[in-house]
């Protein structure tokens, strides 16, 4: 796949995307697990179809400490074993804050997510998936093609 366009060429895009990754370093500070965090974007980008943010976040996970069995198995999570009740709660969040026309994030989901995670959590997690949405549907547009991510790469991004 060749990309349809370089948002970086475009002035207005590029300034943009560089706040975009700004505005992403906040989530830095939350006391969300940088791991949770990872595997949030890699289903939110699994579920939009987008290569480049899968290579993204299931490269930044594995460099954040998580594991190739855990890395395999986000796209089957409700069916696998290796997950804990929080991060499931984060991770059907994740689908459903993706698939709000199906029926938006169910009540059962919203509790679930308040019984593992405090307010800054829950912030964090909301503006998280709301992120990852938006990335994953710039680079789609464009079809930025996954595959020569190395981990750290946008840190010139910053400021």
């Amino acid at each position: 796949m060749e990309p349809r366009f370089n948002l970086f060429d475009s002035p207005t895009a590029a300034k943009i995307a560089k706040r975009f990754y700004n505005v992403s370093l906040a989530l830095d500070g939350s006391t969300l697990p940088k791991s949770l965090r990872e595997l949030v974007e890699l289903r939110v980008a699994q579920l939009n179809g987008c290569g480049f943010c899968v290579d993204i976040h299931t490269k930044e996970a594995a460099a954040a400490g998580e594991s190739a069995l855990r890395l395999n198995l986000v796209a089957a999570w409700r069916h696998t074993t290796v997950f804990t009740e929080a991060e499931r709660a984060a991770l059907a969040l994740a689908e459903e804050g993706t698939r709000l026309g199906d029926h938006g994030v169910t009540d059962a989901t919203w509790a679930e997510v308040r019984r593992h995670y405090d307010d800054d959590q829950v912030g964090a997690l909301v503006c998280l998936v709301s992120l990852i949405n938006a990335a994953t549907r710039m680079n789609v547009i464009v079809h930025n093609p996954g595959g020569s991510y190395e981990p750290g790469q946008f840190a010139g991004l910053s400021n």
